[in-house]
This record gives structure tokens, C-alpha cells and sequence, in this order.
């Protein structure tokens, strides 16, 4: 025989569970003035270093970058993220920003690139050293499950051919969007900064926080912080006039599995 549960005692657990649940990037929301929700458990490495970092402290341009890389715990060379806490209002459709730019020296991670183009345009993204082009056959391969691929161009031609990838590539985030810069009739170099890891994507989440790759711990620091700077630069250019208040809030400089660094946005603003 089953016991009888209270609806109310069922959804209270549910509520529970669901607030017990870590949650993603943390650290690095809370270090760039947002909310502190629990955290990830941290190991040894991870706290040891962090004793170098005075988390009540925001730090300048050239202490942040020295920080960051100094308390890096992975043995591989790990990837230095920018975390911003931003003032949009995401419920409100204007308040959303969606661009790609060039980072001046690249993110250090080469992408696997796939392209849907035909013609002349298939033959310019293979010598530019895309991974797959094709056009209807290679469409049909992604339909039926390829994915050796981190993402996807194409030319405006093939889109209303694509479209019926829409919940292959959607659910992945790999669909083409002109705002992105990956619907383009100049795949050549579209590819070349692709590959080279140079392009990236400003996307914010649903509370408004942007979170970047910049660059790896093996960069020399001229160049973190010329990749830093760009980026901060092209966010800022990304507000929408209809924000209210203040538009960049916070931001932390972090290693992949590292400590946080706050940054002094104030100072930053002084560098670009």
C-alpha cells in the first residue's frame, strides 16, 4: 500500500532539490557583483592558490592578468575566460546582444569547421581549410547524425536548404545566424579566422552575463590583455540604448577550473 504524500510536501522537496543544484559559472557570476548561490566543492590546488586573491579587492589591467595565469591548476594549458555581469533586462526583446568580432590574438583553440556552400563558394572555404563543405549530401549527413564539427558557416543561398536542420543544430547552438557572422558570402576568411581561433561570439545568457574565452595561461601578457581590452571594448559598444542605469556591472578574469580575479572596470576603462 502506498503512503499518501501531500502535493505541497512534493513540490517543497522539488524546490529543494532544484535550489541544492550547483550551478554554472558561480564563482565567476558572483565575483563580477552578481548574486553568491552555492558553489562547486574546491580542491587543495584550487584553494591554496586562491589565497593570492584578495576577494574583496578589484584588480588593475596588469595585476589581473599576472594573477590569473599565476594561479592556473591544471596541468594543460588552460584557457582564460572574461566573465561580465551586464545591466540588460533579457525579459525585454531589444535588451539582448548577439555579435561576432575578431579577437586580436585569437582564443589559442582552433575550431572544426564545417560549411554549407556550393560552386565557387565550397572551392574558396576548402582552400581557406574548412573541414567539411558540401551542399545537399553533406546536409543530409548532418541530418542523419554527423557532428564532427564545433561549428557551422554557410552561404545566405543555402540557408532555406538548412532549414530543416533547425532542431539538429538549434538544440546545439550550431545553427548559422547572420548576426554571428556564420551566414556570409565571404567564407574564405570567415574559415581562416575561424580556424584560427581569432573569431568569436558575444552572446548573453538569460540573466544577462557574458562569458568569453580570451585567450590560455601560455599567452604572453601583452597579449591577454590586448585580447581582454577588445573584448571589454566590443561588449561596451553592444549596449542598447534602451538600458537603464549602468550597463557593465562587474567582470572577473578566471583560468579554466582556476580562482576568480575581479576586475577594476574603472581602471580598464582608462587602457582602452
Amino acid at each position: 500500500m502506498k503512503t499518501f504524500v501531500p502535493r505541497t510536501i512534493m513540490v517543497k522537496k522539488k524546490e529543494e532539490k532544484k535550489e541544492s543544484k550547483p550551478v554554472r559559472n558561480a564563482s565567476r557570476i558572483a565575483d563580477a557583483g552578481g548574486p553568491k548561490v552555492q558553489k562547486f566543492g574546491r580542491g587543495k590546488k584550487y584553494l591554496e592558490v586562491g589565497k593570492l586573491i584578495d576577494r574583496e579587492k578589484v584588480y588593475g589591467l596588469d595585476e589581473a592578468v599576472q594573477l590569473v595565469t599565476q594561479t592556473s591548476t591544471t596541468k594543460f594549458d588552460a584557457a582564460i575566460e572574461l566573465h561580465v555581469r551586464s545591466g540588460l533586462d533579457t525579459k525585454q526583446s531589444d535588451q539582448n546582444i548577439r555579435s561576432a568580432f575578431v579577437l586580436p590574438h585569437g582564443t589559442g583553440r582552433p575550431k572544426r569547421v564545417l560549411v554549407f556552400a556550393e560552386g565557387e563558394k565550397a572551392d574558396e572555404a576548402g582552400k581557406a581549410g574548412a573541414d567539411h563543405v558540401g551542399d545537399d549530401a553533406l546536409i543530409e549527413k548532418v541530418n542523419k547524425g554527423f557532428s564532427d564539427f564545433d561549428i557551422v558557416v554557410t552561404t545566405p543561398a543555402m540557408m532555406p536548404r538548412i532549414a530543416k536542420l533547425g532542431k539538429t543544430l538549434g538544440t546545439k547552438g550550431l545553427m548559422p545566424n547572420p548576426k554571428s557572422g556564420t551566414v556570409t558570402e565571404n567564407v574564405g576568411k570567415t574559415v581562416e579566422e575561424l580556424k584560427a581561433g581569432s573569431r568569436i561570439e558575444i552572446k548573453n545568457d538569460k540573466d544577462g552575463n557574458v562569458h568569453l574565452v580570451i585567450g590560455r595561461v601560455s599567452f604572453e601578457p601583452e597579449k591577454i590583455k590586448a585580447n581582454l581590452l577588445a573584448a571589454l571594448k566590443e561588449i561596451n559598444a553592444l549596449k542598447p540604448s534602451s538600458v537603464k542605469g549602468v550597463y557593465l556591472r562587474g567582470a572577473a578574469l578566471a583560468s579554466t577550473m582556476g580562482p576568480s580575479v575581479k576586475l577594476d572596470l574603472a581602471d580598464l576603462a582608462k587602457s582602452r
